[in-house]
């Protein structure tokens, strides 16, 4: 198993470099940090005291990372989580902020254990988080799915986003692939699968 800076430096790679797509309400991006975050970090790493997009194309990798695990895993408390939930919730929680919680206390709560889904990991979500991995085998990539879910349910809502779940040849954009990278092959979905979940786009 990946340690927690592995799985941070993984995430930094599949993130990227800089971006600034206008149909990305992140804003300007660069290795999955957006600007939005750097501002409220105070960032200003031009020292020209304001945080700009110039700030953002500044950001290294290894600055990235740290973000990533000081801000993303520790301080939202996944690393008070079950083993097998911390590397998908915390690459969701980078990619989606307090949502990748509110998936989890919605997933558990349709599995038996009822948690408000305030996006916030206190003993509630940390207790039922343990009871639910201790009696589910499969817990993670039922999160994928939940995840998976979420994607798709975000994309039909909102056409601009769109391009993230489904490609332009009409396969798996990143959002899906980046769900089921977390999860067991067999519970990948098959292009069929996919494409009828799209259908009507």
């Amino acid at each position: 198993m990946l340690n927690v800076t592995e799985i941070a430096r993984e995430i930094v790679a599949r993130e990227g470099g800089y971006v600034n797509d206008p149909a990305d309400p992140g804003g300007a991006t660069n290795y999955g940090v957006t600007i939005h975050t750097m501002r409220r970090l105070g960032l200003d790493l031009t020292g020209d005291g304001r945080v700009t997009a110039a700030d953002v194309r500044r950001l290294t990798r290894d600055q990235a990372v740290e973000i990533f695990l000081r801000d993303y895993f520790h301080a939202p408390g996944i690393d008070r989580l079950p083993d097998c939930l911390q590397a998908p919730v915390f690459d969701m929680q980078v990619n989606a902020g307090a949502n990748a919680v509110k998936i989890l206390q919605r997933l558990l709560t349709r599995l038996g254990w009822p948690l408000p889904d305030d996006g916030v990991i206190g003993p509630k979500t940390i207790r039922a988080a343990d009871l639910a991995a201790a009696a589910i085998d499969d817990l993670a990539d039922d999160y994928g799915s939940a995840r998976r879910d979420y994607y798709y349910a975000l994309a039909t809502a909102r056409p601009a986003s769109r391009k993230y779940v489904l490609t332009r040849a009409r396969g798996k954009g990143g959002w899906i692939a980046r769900a089921e990278a977390f999860m067991a092959r067999a519970r990948h979905l098959t292009l069929a699968q996919h494409r009828a979940r799209c259908a009507g786009w």
